[in-house]
């Protein structure tokens, strides 16, 4: 098999895998009365991509999982608020992946908490209502760092035993 075509299975793998867990994601209610709060379970698969995987690939397994669950469970706008909280959510994690010492919990962190500066930039934008910021952002900050250190230690626990796939170049 080709470098190429394992590439492109891999992705695929991923991203049906992303699909199914952020399915699982939207149908799970947490008993927190704030809109918008989930597990982020598929960002464990993604997590998984940052370190694993080069740069390009994972932003694109990140654009791939916004589109193909935007268009099965959500909607335009839907698609807008994930595409802008999965981009600063993978730069930070990509960042953060360099950082010598720092864990995939840690990247899993920064990674929840800029994911929610994301959507709450969209939503103070489309809104018109700056004071998201002070009032709505911290709340979904704090729960963010506790889904996290979830999703960071299920995937950081995943890498340990896939030490066989293919590294982040």
């Amino acid at each position: 098999m080709s470098e190429r075509t394992r590439r492109v299975a891999l992705s695929g793998l991923l991203t049906a895998m992303m699909v199914v867990l952020g399915y699982f994601d939207s149908v799970i209610q947490l008993p927190i009365p704030v809109p918008g709060i989930k597990l982020g379970l598929a960002n464990s698969v993604l997590l998984y991509a940052v370190y694993m995987l080069p740069a390009g690939q994972t932003l694109l397994l990140m654009a791939l999982k916004v589109l193909v669950t935007g268009f099965l469970f959500g909607n335009p706008q839907v698609m807008l608020y994930s595409f802008a909280g999965g981009l600063l959510s993978v730069l930070a994690m990509l960042l953060c992946r360099r950082v010598k010492g720092l864990s995939a919990v840690g990247a899993s962190v920064a990674g929840a908490a800029f994911h929610n500066v994301g959507q709450v930039l969209v939503a103070a934008w489309q809104l018109d209502l700056p004071e998201l910021f002070t009032f709505y952002l911290p709340v979904l900050l704090l729960v963010g760092i506790l889904t996290g250190i979830l999703t960071g230690t299920v995937a950081q626990t995943v890498m340990k035993y896939l030490r066989r796939a293919p590294r982040a170049r």
